[in-house]
């Protein structure tokens, strides 16, 4: 199973975070998990976007991602929300290795880990 890391702006649609996991997901990719910063599990676009892949979505705290070492920390990102990294981050606390760094699409951003 692929974990899809995402990190995005508050407000993106199920539209704009579709379009940023296909950009990075082989076609016909089927086992996917979502997975992100708990403060945003809850926007509409991301629970939209696994609601129509039928994809599990999982939050996880600001605390928990900011011990998982990551390639391409952000200290902007530290700033906003407490971790140097959403996506790497959240693709990886499962387990897995990264096999996509961060890739930004819009309003965007994903990781991938298997």
């Amino acid at each position: 199973m692929l974990t899809v890391g995402i990190g995005a702006m508050s407000g993106v649609s199920a539209d704009e975070v579709l379009a940023a996991v296909d950009a990075v997901l082989p076609p016909g990719t089927a086992a996917v998990r979502l997975a992100t910063v708990d403060c945003r599990a809850s926007e509409p676009g991301l629970t939209g976007a696994a609601a129509r892949r039928g994809w599990p979505l999982t939050g996880y705290t600001a605390a928990e991602l900011s011990r998982v070492p990551v390639p391409t920390p952000s200290t902007r990102v530290a700033a906003l929300v407490g971790t140097p990294s959403v996506a790497e981050a959240a693709a990886l606390i499962a387990g897995g290795t990264l096999v996509m760094r961060k890739t930004v699409v819009g309003r965007v951003t994903v990781a991938v880990s298997a």
